[in-house]
């Protein structure tokens, strides 16, 4: 019999929390996670896939671990960005939803600092913090850590470039004694060398099965195109998956806002996200893609962070991850909460024998996904140019006798007749075109 929450050493008023929210059945990595952040005294590395209830893991500990009496940060969490950084407040302030006297804020770069200076004059006992925020606010001298207990950081191999330099800095402030918490979901040899550099030489370390309830249920599919077919197979995907829910992973910001043009263009509901938009706008994008005014997000791995959508069905790598641990964050978005999903890598043909690599590094099997004949791309591209006409709106300021002579031009015509001529052309139109393109080419 599997163990429940109350097994685990759980308060009551916890236990009605998550109840209420519906969890119920604690997954591997809380059922190893809690009992031993609850009663040990000594550090803790925690390993575990995207997805598998990391938050609960070490959230609903450090609330019952809280000393409500001592009105001080008692507990710091690190997130890389600040996407993740609110999910993570989000979780705690519904786990807390009947221990109202524990006190959380949420201080995250990209939005202005003076309101989170004035959150932190009030008592504070839980802060949520991206790493650069959390050092500029020391430097302020608007938050002490002088009686913090726990420290947290999740995430940490997204980390590891922001840690090198903000780390020291930070637990710089902490008192003599206190205990860290690391969570991954990989670990890699930096890793490795932060735990060395920065735990308790006894630190224990859990890791969950990494075939979870949240990942087990990802097909991994890869498909080879040529560079010139990439975009056309991409949208072929997208058109076969209308409806549904999914993000399109780029590997820099320049290539995020080229291949959402193009969507925009052929009229797929979907939204850019990367660092160097403003708060506001990654904000705004994420808000629609969770309420469903669109469907396809096309991010960097860097702010796709903190996205826990459960009824994304697909992810699609549109550049294959330079390492390893970047196929595993960007896969975990899909398949959430035991759901199925679709994990699609699109390579170009060099890029072929990598797969091999991938499958002995992270113990996970590919499997080819079949490729569209030129058929069904060239009939998918006039499918969404059909489309492009459909959601084109209207132009009313065009000359009024301009406009009848047009319709003079085709009043005889049936609506079948004008959509088999227009379809009709369209094939000419993109015939000439397909023979003019090699001439360019040979040209430069």
């Amino acid at each position: 019999m599997s163990k429940q929450f109350s097994d685990l050493g759980i308060s009551s008023e916890i236990l009605k929390a998550i109840t209420e929210m519906g969890i119920v059945t604690p997954t591997e990595i809380q059922q190893k996670t809690i009992p031993l952040l609850l009663s040990n005294k000594t550090d803790m590395v925690g390993l575990a896939k995207t997805g598998t209830g990391k938050t609960a893991a070490f959230g609903l500990p450090l609330l019952q671990l809280i000393d409500t009496k001592i009105a001080a940060v008692q507990a710091v969490i690190l997130a890389p960005t600040r996407e993740l950084g609110q999910q993570i407040f989000d979780n705690l302030e519904s786990f807390a939803k009947y221990s109202p006297e524990v006190s959380i804020a949420a201080v995250c770069g990209g939005i202005p600092i003076k309101p989170q200076i004035e959150r932190l004059k009030s008592p504070t006992h839980i802060v949520v913090a991206t790493p650069g925020r959390l050092i500029d606010l020391l430097q302020r001298k608007a938050v002490s850590l002088k009686e913090t207990k726990f420290f947290v950081l999740d995430e940490a191999d997204e980390m590891v470039a922001i840690l090198k330099e903000a780390l020291d800095e930070i637990i710089a402030e902490f008192p003599k004694n206190y205990r860290t918490f690391l969570f991954s979901a990989t670990m890699p040899g930096t890793i490795k060398q932060l735990v060395q550099n920065y735990l308790n030489k006894n630190v224990i370390q859990v890791s969950a099965n990494m075939e979870t309830t949240g990942n087990q249920e990802i097909d991994h599919n890869y498909i080879v195109v040529e560079p010139i077919e990439k975009l056309d197979v991409l949208m072929h995907f997208l058109n076969s998956k209308e409806g549904e829910r999914g993000i399109i992973f780029c590997k820099t910001k320049a290539a995020v806002n080229k291949l959402a043009k193009n969507l925009a263009i052929n009229r797929f509901s979907s939204g850019a996200l990367h660092g160097s938009l403003t708060q506001g706008i990654r904000d705004r994008i994420m808000e629609q893609f969770r309420e469903g005014h669109i469907n396809i997000l096309v991010a960097t791995d860097l702010a796709a962070r903190g996205i826990d959508v459960k009824e994304i069905s697909y992810v699609v790598n549109y550049h294959l991850p330079d390492v390893y641990e970047t196929y595993v964050h960007r896969s975990g978005r899909t398949a959430r909460a035991g759901a199925k999903g679709l994990s699609l890598t699109v390579l170009q043909p060099e890029e072929a024998p990598e797969i091999a690599d991938f499958e002995r590094e992270l113990g996970i099997k590919f499997f080819e996904y079949k490729k569209p004949s030129a058929v069904s791309i060239e009939e998918n591209n006039m499918l969404l140019w059909a489309k492009q006409i459909f959601k084109t709106k209207p132009n009313h300021d065009l000359d009024s006798e301009l406009k009848s002579k047009i319709k003079t031009v085709f009043h005889h015509l049936t609506k079948d007749e004008l959509i088999e001529k227009l379809m009709a052309n369209y094939i000419l139109q993109n015939k000439s075109e397909i023979t003019e393109k090699p001439v360019k080419k040979f040209k430069n």
